[in-house]
């Protein structure tokens, strides 16, 4: 039989991470778990700092991400969902800041997450374009299971 214990909602607040948000509920009631809510702030300097670090003197004030930008992300993460958790177990919210999918399945590993679900496609096309699909690039490297949860009325229409 298949048992969840932690299982990992991770949102950019776009709409299909909203869908995704009622499947991680649904399986945190079915399964007992606790809900691990987890938005990762972008943080394109941090990604490419191994590029930069031998052609650009170390800038001490790029490592620090303002408080109140990860505060404000926290607040909205709880406002959003904090209210309609009333069916799970137990929750713990997380903002991070870094490359999305790095952050996610680091999260995974430290919490020993054993399910992530998530929006099929984010917020952000640039974000696509430039680092590649968050929930590919999770969805490959994760230790656990991930589901991506789809809009369908955003489905590859089939030619002809």
């Amino acid at each position: 039989m298949i048992e969840y214990s932690n299982i990992l909602y991770c949102s950019d607040f776009s709409e299909e991470a909203e869908m995704a948000f009622h499947h991680a509920v649904d399986f945190c009631q079915r399964y007992g778990a606790k809900l691990h809510l987890l938005h990762v702030l972008h943080s394109g300097y941090k990604y490419m700092r191994h590029i930069v670090d031998e052609y650009v003197e170390e800038d001490k004030g790029e490592e620090t991400v303002d408080e109140e930008i990860m505060s404000k992300a926290e607040t909205d993460l709880k406002a959003r969902y904090g209210d309609r958790l009333e069916e799970c177990n137990q929750a713990v919210f997380e903002v991070r800041v870094g490359v999305p999918f790095v952050e996610i399945v680091r999260y995974a590993r430290e919490h020993n997450v054993d399910f992530i679900v998530m929006g099929a496609s984010g917020s952000s096309e640039l974000d696509k374009q430039t680092f590649g699909s968050t929930v590919e690039n999770v969805a490959r490297r994760a230790h656990c299971h991930v589901m991506a949860i789809r809009n369908p009325e955003l489905a590859f229409k089939l030619p002809g």
